[in-house]
């Protein structure tokens, strides 16, 4: 049983742990079957895969577990079969592979996560580490970034009513990834309270990305920029 949290302070040979949450009691008095439990601490030393990375993984492999059927630990031995078939490395353990590997296995099983439709919870998305590019991911596989609800890709700045979603060159527009229920909140609450409420952005789509999506087609973008260039020759 892994318990995660911060050290607080050291005191000779004692220390002090605040954990991250709250230890089930019942299961540490059976697994220390009346004895004192004794415990092992991992210190990040900035080289082996940090708590903090392995919390996130583990947040991960739980929730496909769930999913799937299987105990995490058989979970983890196929995401990592999965894993070393894609990029042909060699059999690692989450207990002392490197931050860099680590970083790249938990890229690796979020991507596959998306793209096989695992209902992630909220709590492991909001375990996602702020580096990886959520709100595109969740857009490509049309995912609430806030819950994890099928999405209606949301505008910003709103598209007023009247006008032909079908006409708009969307290369103006940033765009949030939201379900119903958080695309109605977003307007009724307004976008400086959304962005600040749930720590989240709009963000910008390259043209490839918006063609990927279908919000415009090749064509559409070249009409686009044939009606400004001919509005510009005026």
């Amino acid at each position: 049983m892994r318990l995660e949290g911060k050290l607080t302070s050291v005191k000779g040979t004692e220390v002090t742990v605040r954990l991250d949450d709250e230890p089930n009691a019942l299961r540490l008095r059976q697994l220390a079957a009346g004895k004192q439990p004794s415990v092992g601490i991992d210190v990040e030393d900035g080289r082996t895969i940090s708590p903090e990375q392995r919390k996130k993984t583990w947040a991960m492999i739980r929730d496909y577990a769930d999913y799937t059927g299987y105990t995490p630990p058989e979970m983890e031995e196929w995401l990592k079969s999965f894993y070393m078939a894609d990029r042909g490395a060699e059999y690692f353990s989450l207990s002392d592979v490197s931050m860099e590997q680590a970083a790249d296995f938990l890229t690796f099983i979020i991507d596959f996560g998306f793209a096989h439709g695992i209902p992630w919870k909220t709590q492991t998305l909001d375990a996602i580490p702020s580096a990886y590019p959520l709100m595109l991911r969740c857009m490509q596989y049309k995912i609430c970034v806030i819950c994890g609800k099928h999405v209606e890709i949301d505008h910003e700045p709103p598209i007023g009513r009247g006008y032909d979603r079908n006409h708009i060159d969307n290369r103006r527009f940033k765009f949030f990834p939201l379900c119903h229920t958080h695309h109605m909140i977003r307007h009724t609450r307004g976008i400086d309270w959304f962005m600040d409420f749930y720590h989240i952005k709009p963000v910008s789509l390259d043209e490839d990305t918006i063609v990927s999506l279908h919000l415009n087609s090749r064509k559409q973008l070249r009409d686009f920029d044939e009606e400004a260039n001919n509005e510009q020759s005026k």
